[in-house]
């Protein structure tokens, strides 16, 4: 059932966006720990917390990633612009597909009324 849940968290065509993107792997100054763990699998999940609402704490351990390795790599990844960079990649591949019309796109804004007398 991991893996189903897995393929359907992370598919194959969304890896292969990610893992170029992915910063390169490296050991902690303080030492210890385990050789690297399957960065897919620390993505997946970072994604299911992400995605379900699940509290760090709460990540079952069926993903087989510690609840610090997934936290510190989506700390990592976050200083590391990861976001940013896979939503641009996202939409350039939807784009080259002739998957996105932007002539239909929809802005969404907020408005606030100006305050008396400023100018």
């Amino acid at each position: 059932m991991v893996v189903e849940l897995s393929r359907r968290l992370v598919p194959d065509e969304l890896w292969a966006l990610v893992e170029p993107l992915l910063p390169k792997f490296s050991p902690r100054v303080q030492g210890g720990g385990t050789a690297p763990i399957d960065e897919r699998a620390v993505f997946t999940a970072v994604v299911y917390v992400l995605t379900s609402g699940c509290a760090w704490r709460m990540l079952p351990p069926s993903f087989g990633v510690t609840v610090p390795t997934a936290h510190r790599r989506f700390t990592i990844w976050t200083e590391a612009g990861l976001w940013r960079h896979l939503h641009r990649a996202v939409l350039d591949e939807l784009g080259s597909e002739g998957l996105l019309d932007w002539s239909r796109a929809v802005v969404d804004a907020a408005a606030v009324r100006a305050k008396k007398g400023a100018l």
